[in-house]
């Protein structure tokens, strides 16, 4: 299914919906995208600090397997709560892999299983980009959108996601 038609679908789902919370039609539609975009790379970063949780090796295997178990811990309850807060504003909330793959803005790297520092430098560079992903988004959806409640979500998001990276990058920094 081709963004377009996904797009051309959920207008239709939003219409049928009859959400009425002072958001257009229009409004809620472009907000459920960032949404879903937010959804799907919550679940790449999900998967791939899974990936590194059960293929951790070496002096740190037993502190970054707990901390990495920890973040995906995280990351699992953020994803109900996006896919919730695209529901309350009445879009559907995708929930395929092939959806999060056409939606994320993160890459998988299949078959890479890096060095212990390197897996943490890559998850930090997801939470940074992600991080910036998130400011952009909370402003449109506060200015453009006018949906103050998503722009607010969105900062709580944001705001988990600097406070990993800040443990990620002072873990990088003690090993420099």
């Amino acid at each position: 299914m081709t963004t377009t038609r996904t797009s051309e679908k959920t207008m239709e789902l939003v219409r049928s919906n009859n959400v009425n919370i002072g958001l257009s039609n229009e409004n809620v539609q472009a907000v459920a995208a960032i949404l879903n975009r937010v959804l799907a790379d919550a679940h790449i970063l999900y998967i791939k600090t899974r990936n590194y949780h059960w293929n951790i090796t070496g002096p740190l295997f037993h502190s970054l397997h707990e901390m990495f178990e920890e973040q995906y811990d995280g990351l699992a309850d953020d994803i109900d709560d996006i896919a919730e807060r695209t529901r309350a504003i009445g879009a559907p909330a995708i929930g395929t892999m092939t959806e999060f793959l056409q939606h994320a803005t993160l890459k998988e790297q299949p078959g890479d299983y890096p060095d212990a520092m390197t897996m943490v430098a890559n998850l930090l560079a997801d939470h940074e980009a992600i991080i910036r992903s998130l400011r952009k988004d909370l402003r449109a959806c506060d200015e453009q959108y006018d949906d103050m409640g998503t722009s607010d979500f969105l900062t709580g998001l944001m705001e988990k996601h600097e406070k990993t990276a800040w443990m990620l990058r002072a873990l990088l920094e003690e090993r420099a």
